[in-house]
């Protein structure tokens, strides 16, 4: 399965998979207005060997499969690592 990586240029590191490329028309109204622009930033072959830094590729596929799309919001802070201070 291909998807197409596309970042936000509103939201930092916050990216989405297209099951077809620039089908933006498959994310509702509120979250393409949310995400503002998107940037064209990878295409990739969705294997169930492929390994994602941030994502687990069989829960990328199967949204890209129900939905045609998938998000891939920043992470979450540790809340165990203290700030420097």
């Amino acid at each position: 399965m291909q998807a197409y990586v596309y970042k936000s240029q509103r939201k930092a590191d916050t990216f989405v998979y297209l099951a077809t490329r620039d089908d933006f028309a498959r994310l509702p109204e509120p979250l393409r207005t949310q995400l503002g622009e998107l940037a064209f930033v990878l295409e990739v072959a969705l294997t169930p060997e492929r390994k994602l830094a941030r994502e687990d590729a069989e829960v990328v596929r199967t949204n890209l499969t129900a939905r045609g799309f998938h998000i891939q919001f920043p992470p979450q802070p540790d809340p165990t690592v203290l700030p420097d201070a």
